[in-house]
């Protein structure tokens, strides 16, 4: 891609596709997964739970024409967005690095890092969001004075989730849990006492034994932090994934335009990096790295998924 604007590097792009923060571990791609479109425009398609769930008088008479149904689907359009970042290199760093240590691939790592806590950020804004789910699949537990927030040793979590498992319209494969919600639930006396089958309620239970006790597929746990402050101001280091849970339904098989699920991310095109020359870096010019990625979260069904709000203190 010599005649592109920004040129494309291979190199920098394999390791903008491969990079993965090593300090923690992002549930983005997870929660909201991958799904190729081969245009910036795209169009999803919205299913209505009446068609699907009422049912029709399917009698015949002996000379009769069977009832007529019409399946018909809401063509929701929408576009990818951009993100990216650029990280200028002086040509005096490139020249002066240590052997076996190359900036440019150390800067598309350091931008793909960033753009991916993004993402994290605005996946977590649309799972942990109100509008996103069914009025009646959100359950605030701070209401009543917080008698059923998990770190209650009086609240029994089994039973608030269960209950909430049987309200969706297709039953919750995946929790996504933010850390401090998961300490609160696997501390949780009855979530103890369900791990040891007997009265003690003392410890904290293995993050695969809350996967089974409910018949999850997938226990998402939201690690990452940012700051929350602007640029300039003190840092304000907080969880990106809130004190809340959401269990959803996820089809991995889904796409933008068949299957249900609760909610997808459409890409155009792959994750990439490139750089070209840049004469105003410093005094000898230099590299500028770009990174980015071109995509649109999208929730498909709100009725799959359920939202436990202020799950602790």
């Amino acid at each position: 891609m010599a005649n592109a604007p920004f040129p494309i590097r291979s190199d920098l792009t394999a390791i903008a596709i491969a990079y993965k923060n090593q300090d923690v571990d992002l549930i983005a791609d997870k929660v909201m997964p991958i799904v190729p479109v081969g245009k910036q425009e795209f169009e999803w398609i919205l299913h209505t739970l009446e068609e699907s769930y009422t049912v029709p008088d399917t009698s015949v008479g002996r000379k009769g024409r069977p009832n007529e149904v019409d399946f018909s689907a809401q063509r929701q359009a929408s576009f990818t967005l951009d993100y990216g970042l650029d990280d200028p290199i002086p040509q005096n760093d490139i020249d002066n690095a240590p052997p076996n240590y190359d900036p440019l691939g150390r800067a598309a790592e350091g931008l793909m890092d960033l753009i991916l806590l993004d993402r994290e950020v605005r996946v977590s804004n649309l799972v942990f969001n109100d509008a996103n789910y069914l009025a009646a699949n959100i359950q605030d537990l701070s209401a009543g004075g917080g008698v059923a927030q998990f770190n209650n040793d009086a609240a029994n979590p089994i039973k608030t989730i269960q209950n909430a498992m049987n309200q969706t319209i297709m039953r919750p494969n995946i929790m996504v849990i933010g850390r401090d919600a998961l300490t609160g639930l696997a501390s949780n006396p009855f979530v103890v006492q369900a791990y040891n089958r007997n009265a003690g309620s003392g410890g904290i239970v293995p993050e695969e034994f809350i996967a089974n006790l409910f018949g999850l597929q997938e226990l998402l746990i939201g690690e990452a932090r940012i700051n929350r402050n602007a640029k300039g101001q003190a840092a304000n280091i907080q969880r990106a994934w809130g004190k809340n849970i959401s269990l959803l339904y996820r089809n991995r098989v889904a796409d933008n335009l068949r299957g249900m699920t609760w909610g997808f991310t459409a890409q155009w095109g792959t994750r990439f990096a490139g750089s070209k020359p840049d004469s105003g870096i410093g005094l000898m010019g230099g590299q500028r790295v770009r990174a980015g990625m071109r995509c649109r979260e999208v929730v498909a069904a709100a009725p799959a998924g359920f939202y436990l709000k202020n799950v602790v203190v």
